[in-house]
């Protein structure tokens, strides 16, 4: 009896297989973080501004001819210098309710960060707007999670046509003042009533990645957070992509952060060539 065609799906799980078992100790640890070295990168950012300059690349391994990840922020457009469109923040276009228009606006946002080198596209941001002094207001679509829910999905569909769509930034995070320090205490209802059903709209949608939050929730780390990341994320809701942590000192303890179900830490690198760690930040 002939085995019936391996489909699309299976021929990459088994490649990415067979890649895997290539692999190296040291090469696999490398996946965990960014290709960018950590005072070199933040050297760049502080005299340059060069989070507008370039991608930033993920698990590149020229070796096995892996090109790897190449990321840039969104959601107002691509956040590179040269040309990319500046669309409307989200917050305007979703006052429209304009769902298709929003599908569309991430596949365009998709074509020109493909065409500055990108492949990796941050530009669904689904947090709901607590506060208007919130530094990301802006960002977000609402303060609705069915609106944020239906076009976050869209805009997900629309750059999953032509990139990976990374969704931000699980969860409540709603404050920058002390961002690095709150504690955002929540009820299980309010949780899964309010604040996770437009994240779980974007997974259903076909979200290749989704970024954590710097923020705590119910005394643990959201990018290290068990319960978000593994229970919820991957078990309840079956996410099939990765978790990335917010960019820089968005990882507290990296062993809680892998077990918890944490994939990469970006944007910068950590590890010595050999796979040492280098002394904590």
């Amino acid at each position: 009896m002939t085995a019936p065609p391996e489909t699309d799906q299976q021929s990459i799980e088994r490649r990415a297989q067979e890649l895997l078992a290539q692999l190296s100790v040291a090469e696999k640890l490398a996946l965990l973080e960014g290709n960018t070295d950590f005072w070199p990168g933040m050297v760049d950012i502080a005299s340059r501004d060069a989070s507008h300059l370039h991608p930033w690349p993920a698990g590149v391994l020229p070796r096995l001819g892996l090109a790897g990840l190449q990321f840039v922020d969104g959601p107002r457009g691509v956040v590179l210098q040269g040309g990319a469109t500046t669309f409307p923040a989200p917050i305007a276009r979703g006052a429209c309710w304009d769902v298709d228009l929003e599908e569309r606006i991430g596949v365009a946002m998709a074509r020109e960060a493909r065409s500055f080198g990108a492949n990796w596209l941050a530009a669904v941001c689904v947090n709901l707007l607590r506060h208007p002094g919130w530094g990301r207001a802006q960002e977000t679509y609402g303060e609705d999670p069915v609106l944020l829910g239906c076009l976050g999905a869209a805009m997900t569909r629309g750059i999953q046509r032509h990139a990976v769509a990374c969704v931000k930034h699980l969860a409540l995070n709603s404050i920058d003042s002390s961002r690095f320090l709150v504690d955002v205490q929540v009820s299980e209802r309010v949780l899964h009533e309010l604040d996770l059903p437009h994240f779980r709209a974007c997974v259903e949608a076909g979200a290749g990645s989704l970024m954590g939050a710097y923020n705590q929730v119910n005394g643990e780390w959201c990018g290290q957070h068990p319960v978000l990341l593994n229970e919820i994320l991957k078990q309840r809701w079956g996410f099939r992509g990765f978790v990335v942590t917010d960019f820089i000192f968005g990882m507290r303890d990296g062993v809680a952060a892998v077990r918890a179900g944490q994939d990469l830490e970006m944007p910068f690198r950590r590890l010595g060539d050999a796979g040492e760690a280098k002394p904590q930040r």
